[in-house]
């Protein structure tokens, strides 16, 4: 079966063609630049699927136009909503539906690759810390600023703190060498902490435009997955 799978999220809009389990076609544009996929050969040249499943987290605008640019096709798209259950994994928000839809899909892709206790994280504009048990049940997580906004937000809200690239150093020199491995090691703390909290031997499975910055900072074994949110988004629509 070939299921085109759409995660559009706050800075980028990815998307990639299964078939069959296996990715056939795969591609990524700036939220801004949506309107782009138009005139992008990949998408122009991909074949008719048979199902269309879509994570949106970026707003109703971005629905609309990504309803105009799905409209090619002569069948609906599944607009994907986080739900009390699907895939073998229970939800045990307090109300199930306020779930992103992103991080649902990743803690269902993440559970058809593990069966015991894991973390899942997403490393994006904002990340996020989920606990997936060995059951099945997704207990629930941690949102934070991703290292962008939060050095976006020491550039906005005091005076003197630059906007600047800095490298990761220990311990750092310069006010940029401190601002981004601050940000680093709060990403990171974050994640060990949630982490020490599981059984002995959980997984960690980490994605997300930001997870090899973090994941080179772990002290523990850590499973890098690209295409995560994808991977859930086929399985909830199929």
């Amino acid at each position: 079966m070939k299921i085109l799978a759409v995660d559009a999220g706050n800075s980028r809009v990815k998307w990639g063609l299964s078939e069959d389990g296996r990715w056939r076609t795969l591609g990524a544009v700036a939220v801004e630049e949506i309107e782009r996929l138009a005139g992008d050969d990949a998408w122009r040249g991909l074949p008719a699927p048979q199902r269309i499943g879509v994570a949106n987290v970026a707003g109703s605008d971005v629905q609309v136009r990504l309803a105009e640019l799905l409209g090619r096709w002569a069948i609906a798209p599944t607009w994907l909503q986080a739900t009390a259950e699907a895939c073998g994994v229970a939800n045990a928000y307090t109300e199930p539906a306020q779930l992103g839809v992103d991080r649902w899909a990743a803690v269902v892709a993440a559970r058809a690759r593990h069966r015991g206790d894991t973390l899942v994280v997403l490393a994006g504009t904002a990340t996020t810390i989920d606990h997936l048990d060995a059951g099945g049940v997704f207990r629930g997580g941690m949102i934070l600023p991703g290292k962008r906004l939060m050095k976006q937000a020491l550039h906005r809200y005091t005076a003197a703190l630059p906007l600047a690239h800095g490298e990761y150093r220990e311990p750092p020199r310069s006010t940029a060498d401190a601002i981004e491995t601050g940000c680093r090691i709060a990403q990171v703390a974050a994640i060990e902490r949630a982490y020490r909290r599981l059984p002995e031997g959980a997984a960690c499975v980490v994605s997300g435009g930001g997870a090899d910055e973090i994941i080179a900072l772990l002290d523990f074994r850590v499973e890098a997955v690209e295409h995560l949110v994808l991977e859930g988004i086929v399985l909830l629509t199929q």
